[in-house]
């Protein structure tokens, strides 16, 4: 049984995933923010990542270096294996997942809970613009998939990012910063 709290952050492209974490890292010296291996150039930029090659990424995957894998987007995903060292020594371990990849998640680490951060669509579009890194077509697409459901049975804290950046991190640091939590098991519409 691990001794630490582990988090799953999710919600659409432009929720402020990303934003969130890094100012509650800032707020929580002890969080251990998980850096997501993609197959991404590492200059792309956006959140802290490491960037591989598909055959690097698929060579680490057969060497059972993620926990979690998934794809999306036309790129693969990983979660490293070294967050079950940091869960076991009693660490709060936070990263950001696809809703795709929860049930998976939850398979392997039972106590598994789901932030999910939302936001208006119309805030969605703003933030994905400015970030600059797609078309506005790509924008359009990403936008129609902006599913905010989350699989049946997980505990789920939603947090609502539409408003001022303040509110929404305090929500996340004090959801975080707490001992325990017995989240209410959500079924989002």
């Amino acid at each position: 049984m691990m001794a630490g709290r582990l988090f799953a952050i999710v919600g659409p492209s432009g929720a402020g995933k990303d934003t969130l974490i890094e100012a509650a890292r800032d707020r929580l010296p002890d969080l251990v923010v998980t850096k997501r291996v993609i197959t991404r150039p590492t200059k792309a930029g956006g959140e802290d990542f490491e960037g591989v090659t598909e055959a690097e990424f698929d060579r680490r995957r057969d060497a059972g270096a993620f926990v979690i894998h998934w794809q999306a987007h036309g790129l693969s995903y990983g979660i490293p294996a070294s967050i079950r060292a940091e869960l076991e020594a009693g660490k709060t371990v936070i990263f950001n997942g696809s809703r795709a990849a929860l049930g998976r998640a939850k398979a392997q680490f039972e106590a598994l809970e789901v932030i999910l951060i939302t936001a208006k669509p119309e805030v969605l579009a703003s933030r994905l613009t400015a970030r600059g890194r797609e078309t506005r077509e790509d924008i359009m697409q990403r936008l129609s998939r902006a599913d905010m459901s989350v699989p049946a049975g997980l505990p789920v804290h939603r947090i609502d990012n539409n408003g001022a950046l303040e509110d929404a991190v305090h929500q996340l640091v004090t959801l975080l910063g707490q001992e325990a939590f017995a989240p209410a098991q959500s079924s989002l519409s």
